[in-house]
């Protein structure tokens, strides 16, 4: 059995990894940490049903790890809207460069 300490860490520690993820909008870092939630907050959940670690210490946890998901959600909308907006300008450009194209090759002849 893992020492509840050691348990509260590793979520700890996958917590600040996650926020430094998101903070650095390395969304592939994120998917790879995500994976890792359940895989560290399963024992963590035992060990707090055997009474070996605090349930409000838990509680207190998934709480902010909530935050986190719902943080991140808006992160990840933001950057998408944001992706939304520079290809809506690459294809006005590109819709611009034809008509110019064709403006151009229209006068040449």
């Amino acid at each position: 059995m893992a020492n509840p300490d050691v348990l509260l860490a590793d979520l700890d520690s996958l917590h600040e990894q996650l926020e430094a993820a998101l903070n650095a909008e390395d969304w592939d870092a994120l998917i790879v940490l995500n994976q890792q939630v359940k895989p560290v907050v399963d024992p963590l959940m035992d060990a707090m049903e055997r009474g070996a670690v605090s349930p409000t210490q838990v509680k207190q946890r998934l709480e902010a790890l909530n935050r986190f998901v719902e943080a991140a959600g808006q992160g990840a909308a933001k950057a998408r809207d944001e992706a939304r907006e520079s290809l809506q300008g690459v294809n006005q450009n590109r819709n611009a460069a034809a008509t110019y194209a064709n403006v151009s090759t229209n006068r040449s002849k």
